[in-house]
């Protein structure tokens, strides 16, 4: 199982015409309910977005990424207070979740909640591919999907049956991100070592001289995530949080 799925999985951006049946998704997102979850609180909702129209209005959030009107269904999820405060507010009980415990709580929730939807549609035949511009655009997503206080996107998921394949992602390797018993710090040798098979793939090489630069690592400072687009971001998303009813 491990070979055949896990070292194999690959992310999917192009999608079919074939839909995702309502009896599939409901079943698969009841399974991945059943993850992890803090206290068995369930800190999260997700927004299943289907018509063009929706789809339409949420793809400048994303970028306008093709994946996002090619999928069968868009799938925000959204780290959620607000039930859990409710139901608080009706059994005489006092919550005290603005903070950024609960919010950091209540993202977790949610992330393992979403890996565990993609890993059970993927091993049933869909593809899925995580969209990072959630936190970018939350203010936009949110007005979109009306979403009240205490309920703030934290990822989201495009999901369709795959049209063609895509490449299995490199990774580094497993020495590389596993210490024994310790923290093991890294020097600039054996820095070099555990990224030498990643810079010197040919797809990586070729995308180095796209852009314009000299070593893989600047593709990332330089032009992926730039410090000035980080801080503008972070700005952004902290603002929102706060706005939400989160004290960070």
């Amino acid at each position: 199982m491990i070979d055949r799925y896990f070292k194999n999985r690959r992310t999917i951006r192009h999608y079919s015409s074939r839909q995702v049946t309502d009896e599939l998704l409901n079943e698969l997102i009841e399974a991945a309910t059943h993850a992890p979850t803090t206290g068995n609180m369930q800190l999260y909702s997700v927004i299943v977005t289907r018509d063009e129209t929706g789809k339409k209005a949420l793809s400048p959030a994303h970028f306008n990424q093709p994946s996002v009107m090619g999928a069968s269904v868009i799938l925000t999820f959204c780290a959620d207070f607000n039930r859990f405060v409710k139901w608080c507010d009706a059994s005489d009980a006092v919550p005290g979740y603005d903070n950024f415990q609960s919010f950091m709580t209540a993202v977790l929730d949610t992330t393992i909640f979403a890996q565990q939807f993609c890993t059970v549609a993927e091993m049933n035949g869909l593809g899925c591919c995580y969209l990072g511009t959630t936190t970018y655009n939350a203010p936009q997503i949110a007005e979109i999907l009306k979403l009240p206080s205490r309920v703030v996107p934290v990822t989201t998921l495009t999901v369709g049956y795959p049209e063609g394949d895509s490449e299995v992602s490199d990774r580094l390797p497993l020495d590389a991100i596993m210490h024994a018993g310790t923290y093991h710090d890294y020097d600039i040798h054996r820095i070099k070592e555990l990224y030498a098979e990643k810079e010197s793939r040919e797809d990586n090489r070729q995308y180095i001289a796209e852009n314009g630069k000299a070593t893989l690592a600047q593709v990332f400072t330089d032009v992926r995530y730039t410090r000035e687009a980080n801080e503008t971001f972070s700005r952004i998303y902290q603002d929102f949080i706060e706005n939400q009813g989160f004290k960070l």
